[in-house]
């Protein structure tokens, strides 16, 4: 771990992606923990592919440190079937952000990247952050994949010729409200509660891509949230961020088939993605972190806050 810095309450802290799913809770536990100048930005506030306007955005706003969370960005499906735009639109947002937060001159970038960055190594469990750049990624989301390789290498440059301070927060499979719910081509877990959600209200039974049986770390938002400040406090470079409670999508299935009483049929022929995908969290926990959500209470409380606004979601 490096030397924890100290961080002025009232430093000037920008958080791209501010209005999604781990924006708002980092925005949130920002302030709980006394920072009062957080400045939060949505796709509403700023295209971020547009070179002049985030130059502006960042000029106009001077940010000390930032947290880049923004992100085109679907599940398996639309990760595979939007894989030129996907790429595309993420090196520009990218690489916006982070040369004009540089030219700003921000303290430091924590950035968020994605598992998906990692290669498949066969019979290896356990991934560590030094294993990045050993493969290619997975084919079924290489497109995202090398968007944010390209990201942690534009980071590591601009350490290595402006001696920018960054971190690459390497993220497990997130989830919790404000997420979005789009059934074919969301994540994990709000894909799910869409389907199981609409299927209790059709009484019919849900049909689930896959067997079950991949394996990922699943960590509720206010725990990344927590996660993001002790990174941004204490950490450098290349990060695993999970919760260290590792779950087959089976174990989602059945606690939303449980509570909802909607029965599953399995759709084998569709894919199931990389089947293990493990994090090493020392670097991570020697910070103090701990994961304080429970799989089955988060995806619980997700579900019914869902249920409570569904009609208003993003999708």
């Amino acid at each position: 771990m490096n030397n924890p810095i100290t961080i002025d309450p009232t430093a000037r802290i920008l958080i791209t992606g501010g209005t999604g799913l781990v924006g708002r809770a980092l925005s949130r536990v920002l302030k709980e923990n006394g920072f009062i100048n957080i400045i939060s930005v949505g796709s509403r506030d700023c295209d971020l592919r547009d070179s002049a306007a985030v130059s502006q955005l960042m000029t106009q706003s001077s940010p000390d440190y930032v947290y880049h969370l923004a992100a085109r960005v679907h599940g398996i499906g639309g990760n595979a079937r939007y894989k030129s735009d996907v790429l595309v639109e993420n090196v520009l947002i990218n690489t916006n952000v982070i040369e004009y937060a540089r030219r700003a001159g921000v303290k430091k970038i924590v950035a968020m990247g994605s598992g998906c960055v990692y290669p498949e190594l066969n019979g290896q469990e356990e991934l560590f952050e030094n294993q990045v750049w050993t493969g290619p990624p997975h084919p079924s989301e290489d497109s995202y994949a090398h968007s944010k390789r390209l990201m942690l290498a534009q980071l590591n440059a601009a350490r290595e010729q402006y001696g920018l301070s960054s971190a690459f927060v390497i993220s497990g499979n997130l989830y919790g409200p404000h997420d979005s719910f789009n059934m074919e081509e969301g994540h994990v877990i709000p894909s799910l509660i869409a389907k199981f959600h609409a299927a209790k209200r059709n009484g019919a039974p849900v049909k689930v891509w896959g067997s079950g049986v991949a394996i990922r770390d699943f960590s509720h938002a206010d725990d990344a949230a927590h996660a993001l400040i002790a990174i941004l406090r204490n950490l450098e470079g290349a990060v695993n961020m999970g919760s260290g409670m590792r779950h087959p999508i089976l174990d989602i299935v059945r606690a939303l088939s449980e509570f909802t009483q909607v029965l599953v049929e399995w759709d084998a022929s569709k894919p199931d993605g990389q089947l293990v995908r493990y994090y090493n969290l020392d670097r991570l926990i020697s910070t103090g972190f701990s994961s304080r959500v429970k799989l089955a209470d988060g995806v619980r409380s997700t579900y019914e806050w869902y249920e409570q606004n569904y009609k208003i979601v993003r999708r």
